[in-house]
């Protein structure tokens, strides 16, 4: 009886790889690849994949997983380079991540990096992945955030656009300019027949900023890391740095934590405010009470600036000063655009008289009237809503509404005259 040769199997091909400064700091990592993939991944450090990446034998890889960590990004550029690589050879690059800093996570995905999961791993979240990975027309979802792992409804930013500024200054402290600023950009977002405008909403009040409260937001540290560092930015990390509201409108919240107004210059400001003219129809910039280095940078930029007074002697005692500033500087004053908040009503004639009187005095025309919206305006304000979404019949909110479109019959008109 003679045995039957024994058949000696080829090893299993090598279809992805990991490739971390140590793997074994990713314990729950080598499981999972363990379970997907059996025998039939390996792993490499930075230097070395870059070297294997570069050789033929690499080609038939489905996917590489670089798995970083915060120590990690000091090393950004050999990161980076490993994924140039691995798009040079239309290899798919999985993202893992813990405790890697927002902004390092946007230029790794910005470079082609195709999923992002975050470490420790949850519950099947790499076998998730690697199944949308295995789809041949598999990109990054539109919205996707890979810091919150959640969709935001942001688009892809074209820079396409040349969109009208309009900053809100609030002449007084309580005088309403951000529940203003917030509504407006509320209504600019929801006015008919307007689909495809854009609009964001900035809070420049980097201490005491409600715009987040006000639309019931959190606050990303990546928006420090925005204010922080312009020289670098880009149309991608400004829009990712941004929240949605109600998948129309895009906020940048103020940060975190209060910061000094100074942390930023002038010129920091404008590259700020050109990249959101340049990927949003309308920039609704919510300034701080304080006049501060960059405000000329901000009235340099507006179309039209809104300064928020009530009927009070503190409103006229700041506008006479905030008016013989600007004057006093050659700045623009004749761009500011000053709207009474909770104006009296029609039948009011003696606060009508004191309001002409006020405009007179001041040598200024008052050229919008909001009513007083009462107890419904706080209220929407703690329920992080705008108005129209909670009290839709409210007398400020309708104001509101006839100006949001006013302005956006304007630029309309404004377009159509420039082609």
């Amino acid at each position: 009886m003679t045995s039957k040769p024994s058949v000696q199997s080829d090893p299993a091909p090598i279809l992805a790889c990991t490739i971390s400064r140590d793997v074994q700091r990713f314990d729950l990592l080598i499981d999972d690849m363990e379970q997907e993939l059996g025998e039939a991944w390996g792993d490499l450090n930075f230097e070395d994949a870059l070297v294997f990446l570069k050789q033929p034998d690499s080609s038939g890889m489905q996917f590489v997983a670089i798995a970083v960590d915060s120590e990690d990004e000091s090393e950004l550029s050999k990161m980076n380079d490993v994924i140039k690589a691995a798009k040079a050879k239309r290899i798919k690059v999985l993202l893992i991540a813990n405790q890697v800093s927002p902004s390092v996570l946007h230029q790794m995905l910005k470079l082609g990096a195709d999923d992002f999961v975050p470490y420790p791993l949850p519950e099947g979240s790499l076998h998730e992945a690697i199944e949308r990975l295995r789809k041949p027309s598999m990109v990054m979802p539109e919205g996707y955030d890979p810091v919150t792992g959640t969709f935001t409804g942001v688009n892809k930013p074209k820079g396409d656009k040349n969109g009208v500024i309009l900053p809100v200054h609030g002449m007084a402290g309580g005088v309403g300019a951000s529940t203003f600023a917030a509504n407006l950009a509320w209504e600019l977002c929801s006015i008919p027949d307007s689909e495809g405008t854009k609009v964001c909403i900035i809070d420049l009040d980097l201490q005491f900023g409600a715009i987040a409260t006000y639309l019931d937001l959190p606050r990303k540290e990546a928006v420090l890391e925005v204010l922080g560092d312009t020289s670098g930015l880009d149309a991608f990390s400004l829009v990712k740095s941004m929240l949605t509201f109600n998948e129309k409108l895009h906020v940048l919240t103020a940060p975190m934590d209060m910061v000094p107004l100074d942390m930023v210059s002038p010129e920091d400001i404008g590259r700020i405010l050109e990249m959101a003219q340049a990927n949003f129809d309308f920039v609704i910039v919510d300034m701080p009470s304080t006049v501060v280095a960059w405000t000329e940078a901000v009235l340099n930029r507006a179309h039209v600036y809104f300064a928020l007074l009530e009927l009070d002697l503190r409103s006229a005692q700041n506008i006479l000063r905030f008016v013989r500033a600007l004057k006093a500087e050659a700045l623009p004053h004749d761009k500011v655009r000053y709207v009474l908040n909770r104006a009296p009503k029609f039948t009011d004639l003696s606060a009508k008289a004191r309001v002409k009187r006020m405009a007179e005095s001041l040598d200024i025309d008052i050229e919008v009237q909001l009513p007083d919206g009462g107890i419904q305006v706080t209220e929407a304000n703690d329920h992080g809503l705008p108005i129209a979404e909670n009290a839709a019949k409210n007398p400020l909110r309708k104001e509101l509404q006839k100006l949001a479109k006013s302005l956006y019959d304007l630029n309309k008109s404004a377009e159509v005259a420039k082609a």
